[in-house]
């Protein structure tokens, strides 16, 4: 035989070797990191959609939830793991918009991550105890114009800190770092409860947080993001309230894997995710959560997370709020 023959034959082995290697993936279980504590709604959605991902997927997705650092810690997991698939994220708004354009120390940007979907939207939703008796943005404003109206968040830099400022910012509150006081939590929950207790004014939070206060009558909810109403919320749109830049102000989870995450690899998450996110058990919690599932591809999720990031950071700028240390 050959030189040319063998090369040729030697290519050709080479090459079925390695689309049978691809076609094996996945052959061992997925590691699938939550960035986020238990109970948080990361780690909600990221539990409601394992069991149809792992029978659509046909191995384990093993859930660990690696936490620290708003997020920080589990994505620098990813970032720095191999991108053979295995090792997976399930990023959310706060580790991947909010992060990168609050924080200059940041060790990773968007570029060092390769989206295969953004899956699931929450909305933001600002919301009041009925006993304040404010029963409308105009109210809240008018207050707000006064001097008399506080927040909480789950921390300096978290997005309920920024979705605060923003919808205060887009309501004609042109200083609301001056004109407002903002009150921070040690969590999403203690940010809930300081609404409820009276401690603070107001809150402004993904609505999966809100939906059991807003369901029996605990916090009222005065604006949500999505284009259209919110089942569960009587509540008007930022669009309603000629406020449409309002609705960039969201929620999300997705599914990242390290930048160098190859074509067919990303091409099968596409397809596991088509099915999972159909799974009725999945639906009902995040209908309970008041979520919209919006399946993305992922040059459209790509899209999507920079667009909210250049909104985002664009805001931070304008007050200088970009955290420097």
């Amino acid at each position: 035989m050959s030189f040319k023959k063998i090369a040729a034959a030697c290519a050709l082995t080479l090459g079925m070797t390695a689309t049978g290697a691809l076609a094996e993936y996945p052959e061992r279980p997925i590691n699938m990191i939550i960035p986020y504590g238990a109970g948080g709604a990361t780690d909600i959605s990221a539990r409601a959609i394992a069991e149809a991902l792992t029978a659509a997927a046909g191995t384990p997705m093993v859930m660990s939830n690696v936490t620290g650092a708003g997020g920080a810690t589990g994505s620098v997991a990813v970032q720095n793991a191999k991108g053979d698939g295995y090792t997976m994220l399930f990023a959310r708004v706060g580790s991947h918009t909010v992060n990168p354009a609050m924080k200059a120390t940041l060790p990773y940007t968007l570029d060092d991550f390769r989206f295969v979907t953004v899956y699931e939207i929450n909305p933001v939703v600002c919301a009041v105890t009925p006993a304040s008796g404010i029963n409308s943005m105009d109210d809240l404003i008018a207050k707000a114009k006064d001097g008399g109206v506080s927040y909480s968040s789950s921390g300096v830099g978290s997005l309920l800190q920024l979705a605060a400022v923003m919808v205060l910012r887009e309501f004609g509150i042109e200083d609301p770092l001056k004109a407002t006081v903002h009150i921070p939590q040690k969590g999403g929950g203690e940010a809930a409860t300081a609404v409820l207790n009276g401690t603070v004014t107001f809150i402004c939070t993904n609505s999966s947080a809100l939906a059991g206060f807003v369901s029996n009558g605990q916090l009222k909810p005065l604006l949500v993001t999505t284009p259209d109403r919110l089942e569960g919320f009587d509540a008007p749109t930022a669009a309603e309230l000629g406020k449409p830049a309002l609705e960039q102000l969201v929620g999300w989870t997705g599914i990242a894997g390290p930048a160098s995450l190859p074509d067919d690899i990303a091409a099968k998450w596409g397809e596991w995710m088509a099915t999972a996110v159909k799974d009725e058990k999945f639906l009902a919690v995040m209908d309970k959560a008041g979520s919209v599932i919006n399946l993305m591809s992922p040059d459209e999720a790509k899209a999507f997370i920079e667009g909210q990031y250049q909104t985002f950071r664009k805001l931070v700028d304008d007050l200088g709020m970009r955290i420097e240390g």
